[in-house]
């Protein structure tokens, strides 16, 4: 099996480092890491289309970095650099939750879905809490479920993207995998101002809200009482409910024209 690891915190984060580390130790598999040269979090699938792309090795642990966003080192990895199709593209592990409306801004999930977009199952991982408190025992729910996918063949029909939110716990601490669908935050909180030396005001995009929808069968409720939280994600915006009073509704439009 070959994995493609990315992340959106940088090649040298802690949380990436125990990806590869855990991630290499599987038997028969071939790991591949190209990542951001810096954090990038929130750049969510964005792609850079106004500037080149360079792409470098380290020297300290042969990590190859780009100098683009998340989705960025997906898309030349798998349309340029990379001379073999990944069997599995893994993202994180990330330093804070991507639950909820996360996921919408999400680097971390864009380079995951940069990967699903091109046909290739993928699974974006997260830690709830920022710090990587615990990082090793997230690596290794991380090795345990791509070890799973692998024994159920899991790899070899249509492709799935995967959204894995793991709590800051000790490995004996972390309860199984429960299923969730996505919550929702509240609101942001209010933008902060500041006054630059020259006297323009900087505005600071505040932090995101608290949990509004938490409820059980969330991911939010799921990490809250110690699962780790494993939600399926689609790509399809439609909404499927409306389509057929939106149709009513531009028949009574185009009547009135």
């Amino acid at each position: 099996m070959k994995i493609l690891i990315s992340n959106d915190d940088g090649y040298q984060a802690p949380g990436i480092v125990a990806l590869h580390d855990a991630l290499v130790q599987l038997p028969g598999v071939q790991v591949e890491v190209i990542a951001p040269e810096h954090n990038n979090s929130a750049k969510s699938n964005a792609l850079t289309l106004s500037a080149p792309l360079y792409v470098h090795r380290a020297a300290h642990n042969g990590f190859r970095y780009v100098t683009g966003t998340p989705a960025d080192c997906v898309h030349i990895a798998l349309k340029g650099l990379l001379e073999y199709r990944p069997d599995l593209v893994v993202s994180g592990i990330n330093n804070g939750a991507n639950m909820g409306d996360d996921t919408i801004y999400s680097g971390t999930v864009g380079a995951a879905m940069e990967a699903y977009l091109f046909g290739i199952p993928a699974i974006a991982f997260s830690q709830i809490e920022k710090g990587w408190g615990h990082v090793d025992a997230a690596a290794h729910v991380a090795q345990r479920l791509v070890q799973r996918i692998q024994r159920e063949r899991m790899l070899e029909g249509p492709a799935w993207l995967l959204n894995v939110n793991i709590p800051n716990r000790p490995l004996d601490a972390l309860k199984p995998i429960k299923v969730c669908r996505l919550g929702r935050r509240h609101a942001a909180e209010k933008v902060i101002t500041q006054d630059s030396p020259r006297g323009e005001t900087m505005y600071w995009i505040a932090s995101a809200g608290g949990a509004k929808d938490s409820g059980e069968g969330t991911d939010f409720h799921a990490t809250a009482e110690g699962h780790v939280a494993l939600t399926p994600l689609q790509i399809d915006l439609t909404d499927h409910a409306q389509l057929g009073e939106w149709r009513q509704a531009v028949a009574r439009l185009d009547a009135q024209a």
